[in-house]
């Protein structure tokens, strides 16, 4: 007979693997856009989020800028935290479109005066003892989807350093962003409020990696309630494609997954790039350390 808490971690595994397993569904009138993503430089503008947000459909745009996707005729929208949002009327396949975003003005410096101390803002709750979120799906896409830990802010907080773990890795060339959301009206809204992305190169190790990131801007959050993301946004396509085309069977299992360890406090996730976000019961452990001023 089972105890109470491994009926628990097996419901919550069993959730998880609901989840945690995106699936995209598109229109049956769906067409092929391709193209790039240049800024007023004429410079390539690497992991653009591109899709239809009110759909929940998304991809990412590689380093290079470029990006495909498929849409049924809409308004495709080009998302970049240092960009302005650009749009773009989709009304038949196309396979060379140049999209151009302008930087967006960043606002002015505010300086706190006052007293402040070091707090972790943000801690890991009770680890899900077996819990791993798996976060990417080769052959629905893959890239995009964000899963993190909600961080209640009380007085201005300026975030000094984000912390978290990585239980295993076998995706090359895996690149993730930080994503800092302010959570916002009801229904929920969650915009982003950095203005300079935050990569972090994932390699590839079958043993714990710890990671520590520090912004290069001033990331000062008022009072409010706040998600802070963990999200795929670049792999090694070619290899990506390699595994594709290797029959199912012959695949090797590690291959083109993620792991991160789970813990017991609630959160949201989203299964791809512009996806709707959802709250789940559980976190992938994030910390989050700096000033609060008082």
């Amino acid at each position: 007979m089972q105890n109470n808490g491994s009926t628990r971690t097996m419901r919550i595994q069993l959730l998880l693997t609901i989840l945690l397993f995106p699936a995209c569904l598109y229109a049956q009138d769906s067409v092929l856009i391709r193209g790039r993503i240049l800024n007023e430089k004429g410079e390539a503008v690497e992991y653009v989020q591109v899709g239809l947000p009110e759909r929940h459909i998304g991809t990412i745009s590689d380093m290079d800028g470029q990006f495909e996707i498929s849409v049924p005729p809409d308004t495709l929208v080009f998302c970049h935290v240092s960009y302005e949002t650009a749009c773009y009327p989709v009304t038949g396949p196309e396979e060379d479109i140049v999209i151009v975003l302008h930087e967006q003005e960043l606002p002015a410096a505010v300086f706190i005066g006052g007293d402040t101390r070091e707090k972790f803002l943000v801690r890991p709750g009770t680890k899900v003892m077996g819990g791993l979120a798996d976060f990417y799906r080769p052959s629905t896409g893959g890239l995009g989807g964000e899963m993190g830990s909600i961080a209640k802010v009380r007085k201005p907080f300026l975030i000094q350093d984000i912390m978290f773990s990585i239980k295993a890795n076998y995706i090359p060339g895996c690149v993730a962003s930080i994503n800092i959301y302010r959570i916002e009206g009801e229904p929920e809204t969650f915009v982003n409020v950095l203005h300079r992305p935050l990569y972090v190169n994932i390699c590839i190790s079958d043993t714990p990696q710890e990671f520590d990131v520090q912004p290069e801007e001033p990331v000062l959050l008022e009072p409010g309630k706040y998600y802070i993301t963990f999200q795929i946004v670049s792999t090694d396509a070619e290899v990506v494609r390699k595994y594709l085309e290797t029959p199912e069977p012959e695949r090797d299992s590690k291959a083109m997954h993620l792991f991160t360890t789970l813990y017991f406090k609630s959160s949201y996730q989203r299964l791809s790039a512009m996806g709707e976000f959802k709250p789940i019961p559980v976190n992938i452990g994030m910390a989050v350390k700096g000033l609060e001023y008082q």
